[in-house]
């Protein structure tokens, strides 16, 4: 299959408190305000090549408005689109603020993505350009800004099932996995449609709902702007959730921390580029330190929630064996493991 989409470009995301929250983008991640229409916020980071990256939607609750990726050409859209539409799934044509024409559909498993080709670029002038020619405008002078956005992570309840449509339908890339050392059952994977390590993550879903995300990530450029920023937040009175440490798959050094609707983020920098066009995906275990590759310190189970908040049952409790329901709602939570 040629290629089809090429990077993540925005993610949209919903907020009950929408100036909350674009305050402490603003404010303590470093994310530049650029258009606010319709009661939604449009910003980016500094080193954002497009207009903006991150959308804030007024919403009941934290969730997932739509997750967007630019094609690999007007061609590779069109495409797309077939692909899509071959596998039983109707979306439709869209007018998107500084973008134009995208398609939008929602996936099997309930989650809203959106495809272009078409986009705003960024160029500052005056006092916000930067001396580098290649930069869209100079760094931004908060402590550990990202310099732009790298992936998000959806929930699901089948997370080899996701990967699979995704990769059939879309091309993406599936380079790793995590199966329970308890029973060979799926707790996380990683896609990408270009280089990197991944853009798109899924963790397992034990609840009814669907359509949830995990969380969505920035990039920094070095390890130390990722300690500059932990630093920072603390000295802010922001709580970190998880972090400092780093991820075996993919081995990136992370960081989470909490916006005020409750939506999770992560900082994350470092990590892997393969350029393997017929790579085989790898299969981990939390023992082998899938999540925490150092193993000296258990997840905290917070990080297991995604939004919006869901009730019903979880897996734990529909016929999973006594023996491995501790490990299926955290896998990690044991000291020792990653």
């Amino acid at each position: 299959m040629s290629t089809l989409l090429s990077h993540l470009s925005y993610i949209a995301v919903t907020s009950p408190d929408v100036e909350a929250s674009v305050r402490f983008y603003e404010e303590q991640v470093g994310l530049t305000v650029v258009d606010r229409v319709d009661g939604s916020v449009y910003l980016r980071c500094w080193g954002d090549y497009y207009a903006y990256s991150v959308v804030v939607v007024p919403g009941d609750q934290p969730a997932l408005s739509t997750m967007a990726w630019r094609s690999a050409s007007a061609e590779a859209l069109t495409e797309a689109v077939r692909r899509i539409e071959a596998a039983g799934v109707t979306g439709e044509w869209v007018d998107i603020h500084k973008i134009g024409r995208a398609y939008r559909f929602t996936g099997p498993w309930g989650h809203t993505m959106t495809l272009h080709w078409d986009v705003t670029r960024h160029q500052a002038v005056g006092t916000e350009a930067s001396i580098y020619p290649d930069r869209p405008e100079r760094r931004s002078k908060i402590a550990g800004a990202p310099r732009q956005l790298d992936h998000v992570t959806i929930a699901c309840s089948d997370v080899d099932a996701f990967a699979d449509w995704y990769n059939d339908v879309l091309g993406f890339r599936i380079m790793a996995r995590t199966i329970l050392d308890e029973a060979p059952i799926s707790v996380f994977s990683v896609l990408t449609t270009n280089e990197k390590s991944h853009d798109l993550g899924v963790v397992l879903d034990g609840s009814s709902a669907q359509g949830r995300i995990n969380h969505y990530a920035f990039w920094v450029d070095t390890r130390e702007e990722l300690l500059i920023a932990a630093d920072t937040l603390m000295e802010n009175g922001v709580p970190i959730e998880y972090g400092p440490s780093i991820h075996g798959i993919g081995e990136q050094n992370f960081l989470y921390y909490r916006e005020p609707s409750t939506l999770r983020i992560e900082l994350n920098t470092g990590g892997y580029r393969n350029y393997v066009p017929d790579w085989e995906p790898n299969t981990w275990k939390p023992s082998l330190g899938s999540n925490n590759f150092y193993r000296n310190g258990a997840m905290p189970m917070s990080m297991t929630e995604s939004f919006p908040p869901a009730d019903g049952p979880s897996a734990t409790e529909e016929g999973v064996p006594d023996d491995i329901k501790e490990a299926l709602l955290n896998p990690y939570a044991k000291q020792g493991r990653g």
